[in-house]
């Protein structure tokens, strides 16, 4: 297993670490298999999505602010509840298939890291699960 750190600069954006995936990938030698992305945090998450146009990066982090929105009254006194409930409905791990050591995204998916507590130094753990062939 890899372990990859990543610095985020705002309080909420999404990083493209698609490129630290495939490199993962490649280190490890393996041709076929699933590679799994994991995410150690509780306010931040990873998911897949395009990677061709940044505005959707910015659609989906204002469409999370305005359904999950900072200082809405929440119980958890810290002030970042929002953060934990958007980590939450992003997810903390993907699945991604790979053949020929190539990952099987579609032509404009990446792979994203979820910032939603930042700045901060996070961690991202990328373990190469390789078939028994391949």
């Amino acid at each position: 297993m890899e372990v990859m750190k990543v610095s985020t600069r705002r309080r909420s954006e999404f990083i493209d670490i698609t490129v630290e995936v495939e490199g993962a990938l490649d280190r490890s030698g393996a041709e076929e298999g699933v590679v799994v992305v994991y995410v150690p945090h509780t306010t931040a998450g990873v998911t897949i999505n395009e990677n061709a146009d940044p505005d959707v990066r910015a659609d989906v982090i204002g469409v999370l602010e305005r359904l999950v929105p900072q200082g809405a009254g929440y119980r958890h006194a810290e002030g970042n509840a929002d953060s934990h409930v958007k980590a939450s409905l992003v997810g903390s791990s993907v699945a991604i298939p790979f053949s020929g050591s190539k990952l099987a995204l579609g032509t404009w998916q990446g792979v994203y890291f979820a910032e939603f507590d930042g700045p901060r130094s996070r961690r991202v753990l990328v373990k190469v699960l390789r078939d028994a062939a391949g």
